[in-house]
Parts: C-alpha cells; sequence; structure tokens
C-alpha cells in the first residue's frame, strides 16, 4: 500500500509559537511520520521538537530540497511513500507548494498516485491579501521582480496597469535583505494614488500591515530590511 504525502506547514518566523499559529493537525500527523523532505535538517528538526517533543529525533530520516539540489533526486525523494510510509513536505515558511520548492514534489506525487493531504497553516500571501483591505475576489501572485532595475520598474508599471484593467490586486514579494531597495523602486515608480500594502513580520510579535496611497508612503518609509515581507498593489 503506497503511504501518503503529508504537506506540513510550519511558523512563518522563528519568534512565532507554533501552538499559536499552527493547528493540532500538524503535531498529530508528526506523531506518525518519520520521512521528511525539507528545506534545512536543523531547522526541521528543530520545528519537530517544537510542536511534538515526544518525537524520536533519532527516528527522523531527511531528504533535503533547496535550491542547490539535482532536480533528478526529486522522484528519488518519494520512494518510501512508494514503500508504503508515510512522509511529510515542510518549507521553510508557512505552507509547503506556495512560492516554495516542494511544489516539484507535489507535482511527482500525483504522476506517481501518491495522496496528497495538505495541512491548515498560516500562508503569507492570503494573510496579506485578507488585512489589505484590496480586491480579494481577484488578485495574482507574480512571486519575485527582476533584480535588474529597469526590468523591475517595467514589471511594476505593468502590475500597475493590470490592476487597474482588471481591478485586480497584484502581489510580489522580495529576498528580505533588498526590502528597502524595492520600495524606493515602487514608490518612484507608480503613480501617487496608487494603493500599496506592505505586509511584514505576519504572524510574528513584530508584525506590521498598512495599506497606504503610493504618495502617503513616501512621508514615512518604514524599514523593512531583514523582515519578509508581502507587497500588494492596486490602483
Amino acid at each position: 500500500m503506497t503511504g501518503k504525502l503529508y504537506l506540513l506547514p510550519v511558523p512563518l518566523g522563528p519568534d512565532a509559537d507554533p501552538t499559536d499559529v499552527l493547528p493540532e493537525t500538524v503535531a498529530r500527523a508528526i506523531g506518525f511520520i518519520d520521512y521528511y523532505i525539507a528545506e534545512n535538517e536543523k531547522t526541521a528538526r528543530r520545528f519537530i521538537k517544537a510542536i511534538n517533543p515526544e518525537k524520536k529525533q533519532p527516528d527522523l530520516h531527511f531528504s533535503i530540497l533547496n535550491k542547490h539540489t539535482d532536480p533528478t533526486e526529486h522522484y528519488e525523494f518519494l520512494q518510501p511513500c512508494l514503500d508504503g510510509k508515510n512522509m511529510g513536505l515542510m518549507s521553510e515558511a508557512g505552507c509547503p507548494g506556495v512560492a516554495d520548492p516542494g511544489a516539484a514534489i507535489v507535482k511527482i506525487a500525483h504522476e506517481k498516485g501518491i495522496q496528497v493531504v495538505p495541512i491548515t497553516g498560516p500562508s503569507s500571501i492570503l494573510l496579506a491579501l485578507m488585512a489589505s483591505g484590496m480586491n480579494g475576489q481577484s488578485f495574482a501572485f507574480n512571486g519575485y521582480l527582476p533584480i535588474d532595475k529597469n526590468q523591475k520598474k517595467s514589471a511594476l508599471k505593468n502590475f500597475e496597469r493590470l490592476s487597474s484593467d482588471k481591478n485586480q490586486s497584484q502581489l510580489f514579494i522580495e529576498t528580505p535583505y533588498r526590502n528597502n531597495k524595492l520600495l524606493d523602486d515602487i514608490l518612484s515608480t507608480l503613480q501617487p494614488a496608487t494603493q500599496l500594502c506592505i505586509a511584514a513580520d505576519i504572524t510574528l510579535p513584530t508584525e506590521f500591515i498598512k495599506t497606504k496611497t503610493v504618495a502617503q508612503w513616501k512621508k514615512n518609509k518604514p524599514d523593512l530590511h531583514n523582515k519578509p515581507s508581502i507587497f500588494i498593489i492596486h490602483k
């Protein structure tokens, strides 16, 4: 009998209390799963210990999935499932498979007939949209913007145009240490009346979520350096 692949959410940052943001379902699943796919073994073990202290660490087995992993190895990761063992897939933050390399593993699981079981948990994308006051009926998550300054500004203008044409909220992210630079580019590129929501450190003690016009943000820019953030615009 084939095992199942459980998609296990984790907190959005190290300062979040797992018991505050995750359902008991996660701890129960970890109780019967010994095989995991994660981006970092050390942080995955720390999370498992925090949410299920009784879990025996020596029993755990990990396959590491990150930007350095050879895609040809992906198919091997699910062998325990094919051998009848349940597996857990974890992201470094939030829900696996969304803006996360785990999507490639989920795709393979479907190809191989392995049941995929998503478990409820925090998604910075949806939480930011919920709190933004912007259109939650029509929205697009665009991932990371181009690093090149000209290409980035072109992308921002395109998102602003799409938002206006379709009445659609446009979401995107940046590597946290480049957040302040992105914010500068946003404020220098978009029209003054365009709405911008900045949602940083969601669910953490330092959570910051505000929606203002571009003109208003120019008067009082927040420091977003190294703070995981979601940016949403609506024209």
